[in-house]
């Protein structure tokens, strides 16, 4: 019999990846999208005529429950959110709205109408914030440093409490930074891959970025659905970390993004203060063991083929767009 998997936020970067590993699972996958005068559909654009797309919104729960008695899902992923640190700030009540809010009006539609139903909700490394111990495993205590990560964690225990108050088949992945040439370009990897693209073809002769000695666990975002799914193909719903066990700084990204184009970063790159957090994550690298040996999950591209396979989009596409003008 053939699954259904019904994906929020389906038209971002993990959404895509998520959906394009589920057809080729062989499954009916279901997304839903938000309501809006602007659709970007980019991402999706490939396979959208394989997809069945759905409105509905993490403010609504009503929209939710009417997803959920349409399509019957076995499977839900649960990626929605407003999921940039910085916005958090600027935002603070609708990053908890949706982020942290929105889980629960999720898993309430879910209980309500289809307990069956596997749920997984995107966690983040965020959540570990001011890190209490290095590398950060299932057990390391939260202690988010943003309205994003404080979000986070709300999202993170009310899945653990709905399974433990309901019986209910819900998981979260702590995934760590995960990154791709579908990452937004507001996120600082992208914003570097893409500099270095403009740079290249000669639309701009530097980059300001904040903070270079911040560190992260960088992986690629298509290693680390495959993590997802095979949660939901446990026996038992459980918790798990899922990272490289490497911590690389923005510095070490720059270096090898403009020696990947053949430049020095030290010509172009310049600090600018708008770009630092008001409480900055300093260390996240997390201990992906209990991932590794309960899922049999571990990651195919390390992180200099990342770095290369994000410049090496971005070239190409701002090479295309020039061509096309």
């Amino acid at each position: 019999m053939t699954k259904t998997a019904l994906i929020t936020g389906i038209t971002g970067q993990d959404g895509s990846y998520l959906a394009e590993f589920l057809l080729e699972q062989g499954y009916n996958v279901v997304g839903m999208v938000r309501r809006s005068s602007t659709l970007n559909f980019e991402r999706i654009a490939h396979i959208q005529d394989r997809l069945v797309l759905v409105p509905g919104d993490l403010l609504d729960e009503g929209s939710m429950l009417t997803v959920f008695r349409d399509h019957r899902p076995d499977e839900v992923y649960n990626l929605a959110a407003q999921s940039f640190v910085q916005t958090s700030w600027g935002q603070p009540v609708l990053t908890g709205e949706t982020t942290a809010l929105g889980v629960t009006r999720l898993l309430d539609a879910l209980r309500a109408v289809a307990p069956e139903a596997r749920f997984y909700q995107a966690s983040s490394s965020e959540m570990f914030g001011k890190v209490q111990e290095v590398p950060q495993s299932e057990s390391t205590p939260f202690y988010p440093r943003s309205p994003y990560g404080v979000a986070k964690v709300y999202g993170h225990w009310i899945t653990v409490n709905y399974r433990e108050s309901y019986d209910l088949f819900a998981c979260s992945g702590i995934l760590f930074n995960h990154e791709s040439p579908r990452r937004g370009l507001e996120f600082v990897t992208r914003k570097i891959s893409f500099g270095v693209a403009k740079i290249v073809a000669g639309l701009a002769d530097h980059l300001a970025l904040g903070n270079l000695d911040a560190q992260r666990d960088w992986g690629f975002a298509a290693d680390y659905v495959r993590a997802m799914w095979l949660m939901l193909q446990q026996d038992h719903p459980e918790d798990y970390v899922v990272a490289t066990g490497e911590t690389h700084s923005v510095r070490e990204f720059c270096e090898l993004a403009f020696a990947a184009a053949g430049l020095d970063y030290q010509r172009y790159v310049r600090l600018d203060q708008r770009f630092v957090r008001p409480a900055e994550v300093d260390l996240l690298v997390g201990e992906p063991k209990k991932a590794e040996e309960a899922l049999g999950w571990n990651r195919k591209v390390d992180f200099p083929e990342l770095v290369q396979m994000m410049v090496a989009a971005d070239i190409d596409s701002v090479r295309r767009g020039l061509a096309s003008q």
